[in-house]
C-alpha cells in the first residue's frame, strides 16, 4: 500500500547527504526508535547512533550508519543533523573496530564523571551501533 510522501534531508556537518521525498523515515531517539509518516506531528528529538533508514517506498529502502544529532519535523518536512551518516557499504569494519578498542582503553583511564568519559561513552556508543548496521 503506497504512503503519502514527504521531504526528509540529512545533514551532516560535511554537507547534505540526502535530500528527497520519501514514505517514512525510521531511526533511534535517546527514549526509542521512531518512525515518521507524513503529516506527523511537530516534533525535536536528540537522535541516538543507530541504522537510519528512509523509504521511498516498501521495497526501496535508503540506509546510514548514523551517528548523534538532531530530527526535526514540522511542516510535513523531515530534517535530521548528524554527526555522521555513512552508507553501509563504505563503512571500514576494521577501522572502527581499531576505534571502538581505543575508546575503551580510553574510557578505562578516564576519570569517573569527567567529559572525557561521557565522550568515551557516546564513542563506544556510536562504534558499536556501526558494528550493528548490516552492510549485506
Amino acid at each position: 500500500m503506497a504512503r503519502t510522501k514527504f521531504r526528509a534531508e540529512v545533514l551532516t556537518p560535511e554537507g547534505q547527504v540526502f535530500d528527497e521525498e520519501v514514505e517514512m523515515v525510521s531511526t533511534r531517539t535517546s527514549v526509542g526508535s521512531i518512525g515518521v509518516l507524513a503529516n506527523h506531528a511537530p516534533l525535536m528529538a536528540i537522535l541516538d547512533p543507530t541504522e537510519l533508514r528512509l523509504y521511498r517506498s516498501e521495497g526501496d529502502v535508503v540506509r546510514y550508519a548514523q551517528g548523534e544529532g538532531y530530527l526535526q519535523v514540522v511542516d510535513n518536512t523531515a530534517l535530521v543533523l548528524v554527526e555522521e551518516a555513512i552508507e553501509p557499504d563504505k563503512l571500514d569494519r576494521s577501522a572502527i573496530e581499531s576505534r571502538l578498542e581505543d575508546a575503551r582503553s580510553s574510557l578505562e583511564q578516564a576519570e569517573e564523571g569527567s567529559e572525557e568519559r561521557n565522550r568515551c561513552e557516546r564513542t563506544i556508543k556510536r562504534y558499536e551501533a556501526f558494528l550493528e548496521v548490516d552492510t549485506g
